[in-house]
């Protein structure tokens, strides 16, 4: 069976057992978010979420997107390691768990998370959530914590261009800028044959993270129904921001 076959049969497994699994629970599960989200009210400063899959240009959306509406950009990865770095109560206790080999559970992120949107900065500006939560537990988690969204932007790009993005990609490590092979080839033939390739962007381990993302996505659409808002990324980066910037600015009209 070709690769894009096997991908859209696997997607609609996906849904099939979703739908069945929702049943009459649907109803409940839906409208969490959308409610909190309502409740909070449409005025004030913004509150958006992002995510997408790994090489699906969520980055350079986050980028434009924090340039165009002045939010402040709030990774769960990035806090994290500022956390260890800076040797914080957070910090220590998710080192514990890191040096262990073990994942940083999710009442450490979602503390850490959650004290920095409730900064001067975001409160007074919005904020972007960039790539999380990213699974049902992070959604119910942050959603109990108060941390709702306006809307959830959904990037999609279907798997077998995300390979390719992957597959293409290298990095220069005297910059850590990112080029593609295809798409964004690097400048020079000198920063060319400095570029390096990631352990782990291969097609086998591409495949087996999209896997994961598209396992760990599913559930927490269940957590945003109401407020999602998918996004084909399978176009120029100027297109997918220009649906974008309709959809934030909509958010306000």
């Amino acid at each position: 069976m070709p690769a894009a076959a096997r991908g859209g049969a696997r997607r609609g497994a996906r849904g099939a057992a979703r739908g069945a699994a929702r049943g009459p629970a649907r109803g409940a599960a839906r409208g969490a978010a959308a409610a909190a989200a309502a409740a909070a009210g449409g005025g004030g400063p913004l509150r958006v979420a992002i995510a997408g899959p790994p090489a699906s240009g969520k980055g350079t959306q986050c980028e434009t997107i924090i340039d165009a509406f002045q939010l402040v950009h709030v990774s769960a990865g990035d806090l994290l390691r500022a956390e260890v770095a800076g040797n914080t109560p957070n910090g220590v206790r998710a080192k514990g768990f890191m040096d262990a080999g073990k994942l940083v559970p999710n009442e450490v992120v979602v503390d850490i998370v959650k004290d920095r949107l409730e900064g001067d900065d975001a409160r007074s500006a919005g904020w972007l959530l960039d790539g999380y939560p990213r699974s049902k537990e992070q959604a119910d988690a942050i959603t109990e914590a108060g941390i709702v969204p306006e809307t959830f932007m959904l990037l999609e790009v279907p798997d077998d261009v995300l390979i390719d993005r992957v597959v293409g990609r290298r990095m220069d490590p005297e910059t850590g800028k990112i080029y593609h092979l295809t798409f964004n080839p690097p400048p020079t033939e000198e920063v060319a044959e400095r570029c390096t390739q990631r352990s782990d962007d291969t097609e086998e381990k591409a495949r087996t993270r999209l896997e994961v993302y598209h396992t760990n996505i599913d559930a927490i659409l269940d957590s945003y129904d109401g407020i999602i808002h998918k996004i084909d990324g399978n176009r120029a980066r100027e297109a997918v921001f220009a649906d974008i910037d309709s959809h934030i600015k909509g958010l306000r009209s």
